[in-house]
């Protein structure tokens, strides 16, 4: 028996051994990634603060519940004096031990009561742990500079001390009441219920202990209602978010009374343990209990009742006014421009020629018909896709320029099923390669989009160049990969051969030693690390190349936007994303999702070289107090906005992430009036639009414009809104992302004596024109599937312009062409070819579309070089042959006739 209970415990303890081997390992390798991005600080910041919390709340966790279990088990196990009679004679048991207690008498006992301490302690402390954050922003906490209407207190008091306030209340008192279980429990299964409770008023050594522990909780009870005092101002109850006044006036008065009563009841039951009263235990208790109902749930009802609810809004009215002005701060809504856009139905031919700028970038193509695009004449070969399309601005040959661009990343999990060996997979197809890019609004031949960088290696038909055109770092590398290796990487196909590359930087963690590869063969369960020949005490591995996994690696305490967005930039190509600050603790701030989050700002801007992983953290909003108490806590973490390359700085934008929860907020609060806002007589939507065919709400897109009386056109994001249960349009918010304008808000309120169409109602007048519906129906009886993109809401001087693309779909392919272009303007719908035909059509009179600038929309075939058109062949070719591999006849005929109309156009290219 002991010899099998020895090898147990050198097993157990093998395993512990392990397991701390693999987490010093894995915590090893991790420190080497951080200190090679130079964030070697973080990593230390991080890992000593979650280690001294965590140790410090479990020390005090297993203190206070192993204290108590061991006090128990010795009062327990104590000779106590027999019980007597009612003569007074001692009573005598045969055996007066009960199993539990000669249970308790045994050695193993103490080590079971010491086992379950440390598995509560470590309970509780993995959840303070986790906390981290919250200890670390308590002890570097920023003033905001602001105060709450209610208790006067800096704004920073509740996102940084209330915070940390509650999480160390809920920490205590889940270990009170833990310790107060574990040993009610111990004492109850040593005695019967008869005896425990038949003389109640008997202050026994387990009352008495009971009787500590309860007054130490309600002593932290007390403090608890002074928390829940402040916590009113996040109420959801009443008829705005925040304080009402029933709580103000019944809840708050019945926190400050419970306050009292909870310190009194509990020194009466402390003081107990000497003056043994039992039922003055009781009697306290019972006035606790009775009066936590009828001030909290009586009261505070009786209140709502009989004093609110005959006059709402006049009892609510400053609560309501806190509400709004506490919500418009919290979301960077106090800072929008309010301007009025008087529409003019006046808008001519020279206004269309004096807004070129604005016509010629006006969006065609959505991002879902052109990745498809792209997936079909650009992907190249299996093993390449493009993750997503990106949406920037460039100056392209001194025009102002908004393009479309996706990064051709490499895709593992595509290669053939033989060629997926360890050593390709991890030495030799190590990084994606390009980038395609067309402009928003220009289309080829068979309605395809204009490529202004294309192919690999990659072509250029403007004055963008890329020098560095590997992907090492992107949206889809999840795999680690070694590199200088002494196998060479492939770099790109070249016809039926492959060029090959070695990495030229010295970015990621170094192999240097033996030592090293064995820990970083066994972090990453590899074993052929270690067998392999190629990898040598120069070569590196990268590792946390997906830019998702790497930011959130860096910085978890950030929120970061969901579309991360490719930059050329120097010859150089990185990667861009907005981040987050969030809480949930600004007072009367209405949240926004169900995490209860009720603040953001886009401090952080990060840039991920594609090529190097070098990643920079761009401190964008000095001013948000949430991200200087993190700049406090890592100061070698944020780099200052003004150190961002200029070149880079020319592609900050606003973050779309952020501009819909304040397009989603200021729909409501908009609305400063508290009456309007009480009644909700002006609320609005955010409209709807019809796209593939099925109704959505739209999202907001990213245009370049002239604002109105603005000498400029500039790169903006904007959004329209609709009143609530109607389709007009009420108003339209724009973000600025150029130069010193940056982040300015701007909200252009229509007249309300003035209808302006909204989207749907747009959408039903398209649906309405019988020739459009006719070509529809024409399209779809040929085997082809027509639908609608985006509907671009375009305003020009004082007018609003209506732009809609059509694509065609032919069943057997896989390529959406742009086909057509609806225009809506005042009570005129056109359809068009091109952008320009159907500018002519509603503004032009006596011009033709060849008097316009034929570089807007689409390319005639005269104006695509020889080059291009060869490529198109060799495209159509290509495809033509995939498709007659894979048995697809009608793919097959669909690419033969493409390509023969490319041949008839370079026929008369070279024609002399």
């Amino acid at each position: 028996m002991k010899g099998g209970i020895s090898r147990y415990g050198w097993l157990i303890l093998l395993l512990l051994l392990v397991g701390l081997a693999s987490t010093g390992a894995r915590l090893y390798v991790d420190w080497l990634w951080f200190d090679s991005l130079g964030f070697g600080s973080v990593f230390g910041t991080v890992l000593v603060s979650k280690i001294l919390v965590t140790t410090a709340a479990f020390l005090f966790a297993f203190a206070i519940i192993y204290v108590n279990l061991a006090v128990a088990r010795r009062n327990v196990l104590r000779d106590q004096p027999p019980p007597v009679n009612d003569e007074g004679r001692s009573i005598i048991y045969l055996n007066p031990e009960t199993p539990w207690q000669r249970w308790l008498g045994a050695r193993v006992s103490g080590w079971i009561l010491l086992a379950i301490s440390l598995f509560l302690a470590f309970i509780l402390a993995s959840i303070v742990g986790g906390k981290w954050a919250v200890v670390l922003q308590y002890l570097n906490s920023v003033p905001f500079g602001k105060t709450d209407p209610v208790f006067n207190k800096d704004i920073g008091f509740y996102v940084f001390s209330l915070k940390f306030y509650r999480l160390l209340y809920g920490y205590l008192m889940g270990t009170l009441i833990i310790a107060t279980i574990c040993t009610a429990v111990l004492y109850l299964m040593t005695v019967t219920f008869e005896v425990f409770f038949a003389d109640w008023r008997e202050f026994s050594y387990s009352k008495k202990h009971l009787a500590v522990l309860v007054a130490a909780i309600l002593f932290l009870k007390a403090w608890g209602y002074k928390l829940a005092g402040y916590a009113l101002l996040y109420s959801p109850s009443g008829v705005v978010y925040g304080a009402g006044y029933a709580d103000i006036h019944a809840r708050l008065l019945g926190y400050k009374v419970l306050l009292v009563i909870a310190l009194l009841v509990g020194l009466v039951i402390a003081m107990n343990v000497f003056l043994q009263k039992m039922s003055w235990i009781v009697a306290g208790l019972a006035v606790w209990v009775v009066s936590s109902v009828t001030l909290l749930g009586i009261y505070p009802w009786l209140v709502q009742k009989f004093a609110v609810e005959p006059n709402e809004f006049a009892r609510e009215q400053q609560y309501i006014e806190h509400n709004i002005k506490m919500t418009r701060e919290a979301y960077g809504l106090d800072r929008v421009e309010s301007k009025t856009f008087n529409v003019q139905y006046n808008l001519g031919w020279d206004d269309i020629k004096n807004n070129e700028d604005t016509v010629r970038n006006i969006r065609l193509w959505d991002w879902q018909p052109l990745k498809k695009t792209y997936k079909e004449i650009q992907e190249i070969r299996l093993y390449y896709q493009f993750n997503d399309i990106d949406v920037d601005r460039y100056v392209i040959d001194g025009k102002y320029r908004q393009v479309m661009l996706a990064a051709r990343e490499l895709a593992q999990d595509k290669l053939p099923e033989q060629a997926r060996t360890w050593i390709n997979q991890h030495l030799k197809y190590t990084h994606g390669y390009g980038v395609a890019m067309s402009p928003v609004n220009e289309v080829a031949q068979e309605g395809l989009p204009r490529l202004f960088i294309r192919d690999i290696p990659p072509r250029f038909l403007t004055d963008l160049k890329i020098e560095r055109p590997e992907i090492y770092f992107g949206e889809s590398t999840d795999q680690y990969v070694f590199v200088r290796t002494k196998t060479q990487e492939f770099d790109y196909p070249s016809g039926d051969k492959n060029v090959w590359t070695t990495y030229q930087d010295t970015s990621g963690v170094k192999i240097s030693s033996f030592g090293r590869r064995l820990i970083l063969a066994w972090v990453f369960h590899d074993y052929k690390i270690l067998l392999s020949n190629d990898i040598t005490s120069d070569s590196y591995v990268l590792f946390y190349r997906n830019i998702d996994e790497r930011m959130r690696k860096i910085a978890p305490f950030l929120r970061f936007d969901g579309d991360p967005y490719l930059v050329i930039d120097s010859g150089q190509l990185y990667w861009i994303r907005d981040a987050y600050t969030l809480t949930d603790m600004y007072p009367y701030s209405a949240p926004f999702e169900n995490s209860g989050a009720n603040y953001i700002r886009n401090s952080v801007k990060v840039v991920v070289n594609a090529y190097t992983g070098e990643t920079k953290f761009y401190l964008a909003d000095s001013g948000d107090p949430v991200v200087r108490s993190y700049a406090r806590i890592f100061p070698r973490l944020f780099t200052p906005m003004e150190k961002m390359p200029k070149g880079l700085r020319q592609h900050v934008r606003y973050p779309e992430d952020l501009f819909s929860v304040q397009a989603q907020m200021l729909a409501v609060y908009h609305m400063q009036d508290p009456r309007v806002f009480y009644n909700k007589e002006d609320k609005w939507n955010i409209p709807r639009e019809i796209f593939e065919d099925q109704p959505r709400d739209m999202e907001p897109y990213y245009i370049i414009m002239r604002l109105p009386g603005e000498p400029e056109p500039e790169y903006i994001l904007m959004m329209p809104f609709t009143p609530a249960k109607k389709q007009n349009m009420v108003a339209w918010l724009c973000a600025r992302s150029d130069g010193e304008d940056y982040g300015r808000l701007l909200l252009f309120d229509f007249s309300k004596q003035e209808l302006v169409f909204g989207p749907m109602q747009v959408e039903s007048r398209i649906n309405q024109d019988s020739r459009i519906s006719q070509q529809l129906t024409l399209w779809d009886q040929r085997g082809s599937r027509a639908y609608r993109g985006n509907l671009m809401v375009i305003p020009i001087n004082h007018s609003i312009l209506y732009i809609e693309p059509l694509y065609l779909q032919a069943e057997q392919s896989q390529i959406p062409e742009l086909r057509a272009v609806i225009a809506v303007y005042g009570d005129r719908v056109v359809m068009a070819e091109s952008l320009d035909e159907a500018m002519v059509q509603l503004f032009g009179e006596n011009q033709t579309a060849q008097e316009t600038r034929p570089d807007l929309t689409r390319v005639a075939p005269g104006e695509v070089t020889l080059e291009e058109l060869v490529k198109q062949a060799q495209d159509y070719y290509d495809q033509a042959q995939e498709n007659l591999r894979q048995g697809n006849w009608a793919g097959y005929g669909e690419n033969i006739e493409k390509l023969k109309t490319v041949l008839d156009s370079m026929e008369k290219k070279v024609a002399p």
